[in-house]
Formats: C-alpha cells, structure tokens, sequence
C-alpha cells in the first residue's frame, strides 16, 4: 500500500513562490494603475492593468518615488519587477523595483545618447569649468517667476546674505519650446553683462517635465555662457544634460543658494579674524626687527663701524669744501670778465646813443628802423624811439 504525501497550503504556496522567483530574470511590465494606496509605512500597493488582465503589485519604500512621479490611479507606467507570490493570501504579485511613467524609456534612451555625444564632443570637460566667485555681487536667476524653486533660493540666499542683489529672467522651465526661452535667458544675462552667476532651476518632476533642461540648444547655451552658471533642477536624484554642462550642479533650489552665497555674519567673522592676524603679525615682525637692531648697535663691531664713516664723512665734508672754495674763485673771474663785456656792450648799443640826445626812426607797423630819406617819404607816419619812450610823428605831404 502506497502512502501518497499529502502537502500544506503553506508548503504549496512556498513551492510556487519559489518556481516563480528562480524561473524568472526581472522583467519591465507596462500597464494601467489601479487601486493604488500609499501607505504610511511607506510602502506602495497597487494594480497594474491592461485591457484583457491584471496582477496585484507592491513597492517596498516606495512612496516617495511615486509621489515624485505624481502617479494616481489612471497613470501609465512602465515597472521593474520580479514576480512572486504572496504566501498569507495565495495570491500571485509582482515586487516591483523600479517605475517610470510609460515613454519614459525611450528618454532616456535619447538622453543618454545626447549625454555619450556632448561628453565625446568635450562639453563636460572638467577643464573648461569656471570658477564660481567666492562673493557674487549680484545673481541673476533663470525660473518660473511663479514656481516653488525661485522662492526657496529666494528665502535661503536673503537669510545667509541680506540684501543680496537677484535678477530673474523669466523663463518657462517645462513644456514644448521651453529649452528655447531657457537658452535665450542665458545670453540675455550674458549680453548685459550685470552679474556674476547664473543660476538655472527649477523643482522636481516627471522626466517629462525635466525635458527642456536635457535638450541640445540648451546644453550648448551654458557652455557659451562667459558668466558662470549653477544648474539647480529638481531634486537630489534627478540629473539633467544641463547639469553636466553647468560649472557646478546643485541638488535643489535651496542648495544652490548654501554653495554659492555665504553667510554674511560668517564673512564678518573672518575679516575681522584676519585684520587681528595682520596686525599681530605686524606688531611682532616690528618687535623683533626692534631686538636685532638693539642686540646689533651693543656689538663693538658696529661701534668701531659707526666712527669710521663718521670720519670718512668728515673728509668727504672737507674735499667737498676745498672744490667748492675753488670753484667759488673761478665763478667770481667769470663775473668780472662777464661786468666787462657787458659795459663795453652798452657803451657800443644804439640806446647808449639814443641817451645822448638822438632819435631812432622806424617803421610803426613793422618796427624796421628808416635809415635814408627816401624810405621816410614813402611813409605817412613814422615811429621816433627816444630814451624814456616812443612817439609817432606824422610826414608832411608837398
């Protein structure tokens, strides 16, 4: 007599889950969701649906994904799973590892081909980053005015830096063309010149909605930019094309704004930590310069050293003497030779004789002296030079 083996549910249940889980690699499914509940212990359950069929599924730890997602009964999404069986209710699920929303695999297909092509081309380089100013003057932001992400940069750069000058560019951050409007705020800051980094945000999102910020035009207007630009979009997960062009890429909004902007009170601190550290410097390097002349003018060496200038000075004093004693002798002949020739001059001068009594006739325009008769008949006036001055003297005409 044969005794057949007769199993317990569990045993049954454990044995398919276990066929199913070694049967089967993790496969990507596409469906419909259904009954999605977020749980609080963070889990996510949930259907996935198609016209003909459905499975249940689960995604330990993942609410705060779907919740990025946006995801609600109705989406469309892709999930990574691998398929097994839910012991306590017998019932077939998928575990689910990864979701995306439907399309969103040929993205990224696209995106890493664009990420492989601008990287081989040399956009990413490391080598042509530009440093990001320790102290900006003034920030021009590229955003939506109305987002959630202009006004976290806003809050945290204000409350580190008081007053800080921020610029907004207007910009769509998603939608068809948006990349465009992106690209032209970026040479609009560029163009004026104003400040002294850009910063380019947005908060988190589908990839869908992240998609301008991973198009070609958009790459290529951050790496032309001659100002220095952060790139702050969505959340620490998320990666775009634009931060791998960007000079330095933030995590968030909020993050951008603790890198680039320090806290006033900090910068305070460590200017007056440093004015003290001059001046102490200073104050000892003057001390000890102090002691080393002290212990130096002590030393009989230097002594010795101090009388022997002061007697090559002494000699110096005397030959300077003696050449100017001599030349003082030369300069006093000079002048009387000088008082000679200059008496001798006078005595020879056209005023020497004007002094005795004559007049010396010239033309009044052009000052020439007339020295024949003929030339005075030519004129209608002349000019008459006497000792204490001159007068004009009209020609009488026959």
């Amino acid at each position: 007599m044969t005794t057949e083996k007769v199993w317990q549910v569990s045993e049954v249940t454990a044995m398919v889950r276990d066929m199913l889980e070694q049967s089967l690699l993790p496969l990507w499914i596409s469906g419909e969701i259904g009954n999605l509940t977020l749980h609080r212990s963070g889990h996510v359950y949930m259907t996935i649906k198609d016209a003909q069929s459905q499975m249940k599924a689960v995604f330990f730890g993942g609410v705060a994904q779907c919740r990025a997602l946006d995801l609600r009964q109705g989406s469309k999404v892709e999930v990574l799973g691998k398929l097994s069986l839910y012991q306590a209710g017998g019932e077939f699920q998928l575990n689910v590892r990864a979701v995306r929303l439907c399309g969103v695999g040929t993205l990224q297909e696209q995106f890493e081909a664009m990420k492989k092509r601008l990287a081989e081309e040399g956009l990413f380089d490391a080598a042509r980053k530009k440093e990001i100013p320790f102290l900006c003057r003034r920030i021009g932001l590229v955003t939506s005015p109305s987002g959630a992400a202009v006004k976290d940069f806003i809050k945290v750069a204000t409350r580190r830096f008081p007053g800080l000058d921020i610029r907004i560019c207007p910009a769509p951050v998603q939608g068809k063309g948006a990349e465009n409007k992106l690209a032209a705020a970026i040479r609009f800051f560029n163009r004026i010149n104003e400040v002294d980094v850009i910063v380019l945000t947005r908060g988190g999102g589908s990839l869908e909605d992240l998609w301008p910020f991973n198009e070609e035009v958009l790459a290529r207007a951050i790496a032309a930019s001659r100002i220095p630009v952060v790139s702050a979009v969505g959340h620490e997960i998320d990666f775009t094309i634009a931060d791998f062009a960007a000079d330095l890429r933030a995590p968030t909004p909020s993050a951008a704004a603790e890198m680039i902007v320090p806290e006033l009170s900090t910068v305070s601190k460590d200017i007056l930590q440093f004015q003290n550290r001059i001046r102490n410097a200073m104050q000892i390097a003057v001390e000890r310069a102090g002691r080393r002349l002290e212990r130096v003018e002590k030393q009989t060496l230097f002594q010795r050293i101090e009388r022997f200038i002061a007697d090559r000075r002494q000699k110096v004093d005397m030959t300077l003497q003696n050449i100017f004693d001599g030349v003082n002798d030369g300069f006093d002949d000079a002048r009387r030779r000088l008082d000679k020739a200059n008496n001798t001059i006078e005595l020879c001068s056209p005023m020497a004789t004007v002094r005795r009594g004559f007049a010396i006739l010239t033309d009044p325009v052009t000052g020439e002296p007339l020295t024949t008769v003929s030339s005075v008949k030519k004129q209608e006036k002349v000019r008459a030079i006497l000792s204490d001055g001159t007068i004009d003297l009209n020609i009488p005409r026959p």
